[in-house]
């Protein structure tokens, strides 16, 4: 955390959700016991261990892990397994939760970073039958296997936005972003795994060798076992990203051309595609966006959003190539979309920046709240997402429902506001991971708001009215990144794989201690809402 003025600590303690924790017991004391771990319980250790990128609760654990070896892990897991009463354990890479999925509180966190603290945790590899592979432990980052894999020139071919994200954080839940109805999400993508289960046991598994425990921990939410491991697919990489985006005026268009893109494509298709909504308090000059529209490109933009009652719809998309006459690409793309005429921006970028486009951004912008800060000190930030998927056949009604009537009336200045489709062919039912049934399409919405911790109320409650007038109407959603506050709310979530997640519980944490900030099947307090 940036440094903060008294009033604002004051005024930080007395919002933000907080659950505080009696002194350690003596039972959980003596399991804990150990001269082999570095277990730290320091109040600058249990600080960072409290809080995520979300801000918007706080949990806190009795002890922290600092992982030499995933023998200490294993070891720590055993240990709760001995415990008369077994304590959670979180394993925590970035984090980047939103709501204190990766907390523990009350138990101990696992602090994954410090399993690469020796470096040597990324290695690149051909092996006939499989191909080029990365092996890279669960705490690596994805910008580091990127640049691992580029000195080979080798790159994965499923991302996230941000790539500021370890390895076995996105492949608990998924991992999606532009590229996954192309190439299916980052579970999609993996050839193994090796897993530290709630039994304590160090586990290699593949879709060939344990397969059960494989998909069950793929968007598993941390259920089931601890990623130290995982062999993620290589191909060969492109040199540069033809970067295209187009604005629309009409919703239907916005929607169907980016089906098109992603179920028939142009020749082999584009390699990545992602939709934004572009209102007056979420404009074309976001965080996600400030390094590709020029000024004049903004001026001509916000006349078109003045014109069309202040909503426009954004399709993003990108070829790669190395060695094509760059007009060739250009109309290859375009051809056949009903975009606004006149409304096309392009532009060409090397492979490495456009997809390190959030994280370069992320930077710049440090850089200028450092200068700020220098001269008035600020208030925290929250991020209070909601992050929803919806079946195609429902999306007008959503739109009408939310888009129009919740989001757009919104007074308040929102983040970037993403909503694309993504193809269910390229996702495997085996995984734990949910999504609408029964339709070979579905659209991602990602509300990623971001404001000071004491204006987060307001966004937290346009959350809530989305989901209640999504059950309210019908509307099938299931939320990606989630967050619920009952069972009940967690069995309709996974409907029909409810029986499968809880007979791999039972397999692979019968004792119920790996990833409580989740509270699946963990009591949840009422002090906790």
């Amino acid at each position: 955390m940036a440094n903060s003025s008294p009033k604002l600590i004051i005024l930080f303690l007395t919002t933000i959700t907080i659950f505080s924790i009696s002194p350690i017991s003596n039972a959980l004391s003596n399991c804990l016991l150990t001269p082999d771990l570095d277990l730290r319980t320091d109040p600058d250790a249990i600080a960072a261990a409290s809080t995520d990128y979300g801000n918007l609760v706080k949990r806190s654990p009795r002890a922290v892990l600092y992982p030499s070896s995933e023998n200490d892990v294993v070891e720590l897991v055993r240990l709760s397994n001995e415990c008369p009463t077994p304590f959670g354990i979180a394993a925590r890479g970035h984090g980047h939760s939103v709501r204190g999925q990766a907390a523990a509180h009350g138990g101990v966190v696992v602090d994954m970073a410090s399993l690469g603290r020796d470096g040597g945790r990324i290695r690149v590899s051909w092996e006939e039958g499989l191909g080029y592979y990365a092996d890279v432990g669960g705490e690596q980052l994805w910008i580091d296997v990127l640049r691992a894999g580029l000195e080979h020139g080798l790159a994965p071919v499923s991302w996230t936005d941000y790539l500021y994200l370890t390895v076995g954080g996105t492949l608990s839940n998924a991992g999606i972003s532009g590229q996954s109805s192309f190439y299916g999400p980052q579970i999609s993508n993996v050839l193994q795994l090796d897993v530290i289960t709630g039994k304590g046991d160090l586990v290699s598994c593949s879709e060939e060798m344990n397969s059960e425990l494989f998909f069950a921990v793929l968007g598993g939410l941390g259920q089931f076992g601890i990623i130290t491991r995982a062999r993620i697919v290589l191909h060969k990489a492109p040199t540069t990203a033809k970067w295209v985006r187009l604005i629309y005026d009409d919703f239907s268009k916005f929607t169907s051309d980016q089906e098109h893109l992603i179920m028939n494509g142009f020749g082999n298709g584009p390699n990545y595609l992602e939709g934004s909504i572009i209102t007056d308090k979420s404009p074309p000059n976001n965080w996600r966006s400030t390094s590709f529209y020029s000024p004049c490109h903004q001026t001509k933009i916000q006349s078109l959003l003045k014109a069309n009652g202040g909503i426009l719809y954004s399709l993003e998309f990108v070829k790669y190539y190395t060695n094509i006459h760059e007009e060739e690409v250009e109309l290859m793309m375009l051809k056949d979309l009903r975009f606004v005429p006149g409304f096309s921006f392009k532009k060409d970028v090397p492979l490495f920046d456009f997809l390190n486009r959030v994280g370069s951004l992320e930077l710049e912008g440090d850089n200028e709240e450092e200068k700020e800060e220098e001269e008035e000190e600020e208030e925290e930030a929250a991020h209070p997402w909601l992050n929803l998927f919806l079946p195609k056949s429902q999306i007008m009604d959503f739109h009408a429902a939310v888009i129009l009537n919740l989001i757009h009336t919104q007074n308040q200045t929102s983040g970037p506001i993403l909503f694309y489709p993504l193809n269910r062919q390229k996702w495997d039912d085996r995984t734990s991971a949910v999504v609408p049934e029964d339709e070979d399409i579905f659209y991602t919405l990602g509300l990623l708001h971001s404001t000071k911790f004491s204006e987060s109320h307001v966004f937290e409650k346009v959350n809530k009215q989305i989901l209640e007038v999504c059950q309210r109407e019908g509307i099938r959603i299931k939320q990606y990144l989630p967050h619920y506050e009952s069972k009940e709310d967690w069995v309709q979530h996974y409907g029909s794989k409810w029986n499968t997640i809880q007979e791999r519980k039972q397999k692979y944490d019968p004792r119920m201690i790996l990833s409580p900030g989740q509270r699946i099947f963990t009591p949840v307090m009422e002090s906790d809402f």
